[in-house]
């Protein structure tokens, strides 16, 4: 049997947004359930969000520990940043982040997965992509701020990584979802069974 999410919006009779962020905000909507009450359901928007499982020629994996304040940890992640641009075109977007975060290019590309990160409590849609092909970039690195400014860089064989998804060891959840994803496809149909790179994604629709 194939499973697939379906696209559904149940009525909303009125909606507030009671806090307004710098990239985020939270919203109120009161929703009109199945036997026909209404409930209030509060949730974060989010513009979205590109990650980048990149993987060398030596079968290791880019990825980066830098700081979470929400959760009071350092943790190592693969590259990713937000959708700044509404209609961005989410591989150039990861594109970028891989640049910017980890100074390092790809020459190819495809998609591994598309997930929310908590449907619960937010909108964000995340497109974790898979790039090989891996090499040095050219020119300066990008100037770093903030959080970015203490990030530690590391380069990590994929079956270390999984042992340390099973661990417990690590928690970001792009690179949890992206580093099993890409096992899983490698013990399967292989990395050209994944969808392009240019593939639809209904979540955040793109100019290609």
């Amino acid at each position: 049997m194939m499973l697939q999410d379906i696209a559904e919006e149940w009525q909303v009779t009125a909606t507030s947004t009671p806090f307004s962020g710098a990239k985020t905000s939270v919203r109120t909507d009161e929703v009109v359930m199945p036997d026909g009450s209404t409930a209030k359901r509060d949730y974060q928007i989010h513009p979205g969000s590109v990650a980048v499982v990149a993987l060398d020629e030596d079968d290791r994996v880019v990825v980066l520990r830098q700081y979470r304040h929400p959760v009071r940890h350092k943790l190592w992640e693969v590259p990713a940043g937000l959708l700044d641009v509404p209609g961005e075109n989410p591989l150039h977007a990861a594109q970028r982040e891989l640049y910017e975060e980890a100074h390092v290019k790809a020459g190819e590309w495809r998609v591994l997965a598309d997930l929310y990160t908590s449907p619960g409590g937010s909108d964000e849609a995340v497109r974790i992509f898979l790039a090989r092909d891996v090499s040095e970039a050219e020119g300066e690195r990008f100037d770093v701020s903030e959080e970015e400014a203490d990030m530690e860089f590391a380069r990590v064989p994929l079956a270390d990584l999984v042992r340390d998804v099973l661990a417990g060891r690590v928690h970001n959840t792009c690179l949890v979802v992206g580093v099993l994803a890409l096992h899983a496809a490698l013990s399967g149909d292989g990395v050209d069974a994944l969808r392009p790179a240019d593939a639809p994604w209904p979540a955040r629709p793109y100019t290609p």
